[in-house]
């Protein structure tokens, strides 16, 4: 079971607080690609990894070339920052003009921060799982999808012997939807 936080640990006034499960989980879903801090040697590290959220495990998965060392750090309690749609919010005009230029721009963005423990998976037939359902995920829409056994056989057993398995047991979750523009201010970029 995923942990929602209602109170978070990241700086966070009470009105961008996301509390609800969905839309942090769907904002894993849509933008997958997560940094991983981890600590190495007593500085953090940070890699950026396309991860698959398993809500009905409580788990995070990915996988990485057996040569990164981040998989070593398994038992580590990590974090994954997930970052959805941002940009520069520029005040209104017309606003500013009516209220004797008492605004500022401001940046707008959602982020999901997930908290748990690494694990390292080096079992052939997980990573294949894996790699196929990410690859199946982000194939799906396009008209002719690739698939992992579009590859010959041999060269696709050579890649997942240089892959390990990353799992994050999620502990918790906490979710910042700074999305939504303060009044009298009009959204510039959001992208």
């Amino acid at each position: 079971m995923i942990v929602i936080l209602e109170s978070v640990w990241m700086y966070c006034p009470a009105r961008f607080t996301q509390s609800e499960s969905a839309p942090m989980h769907a904002l894993v879903a849509d933008h997958p690609l997560g940094m991983l801090v981890t600590q190495q040697g007593g500085m953090p590290d940070a890699d950026h990894l396309p991860f698959e959220l398993v809500v009905e495990e409580g788990v995070l998965r990915a996988h990485v070339a057996r040569g990164n060392p981040v998989w070593r750090r398994a038992g580590q309690r990590v974090l994954v920052v997930f970052r959805g749609p941002s940009g520069y919010a520029t005040p209104d005009r017309i606003e500013k003009a009516g209220n004797g230029g008492r605004v500022v721009p401001t940046w707008t963005y959602n982020v999901v921060h997930v908290h748990g423990t690494l694990r390292a998976i080096d079992d052939r037939d997980w990573l294949r799982a894996l790699v196929e359902r990410q690859t199946d995920h982000q194939e799906a829409a396009l008209p002719d999808p690739w698939s992992v056994d579009d590859a010959p056989t041999d060269y696709t057993a050579r890649l997942l012997a240089a892959i390990v398995g990353i799992e994050i047991v999620i502990d918790r979750i906490e979710g910042k939807w700074k999305s939504e523009p303060p009044p009298r201010v009009a959204t510039a970029q959001l992208a």
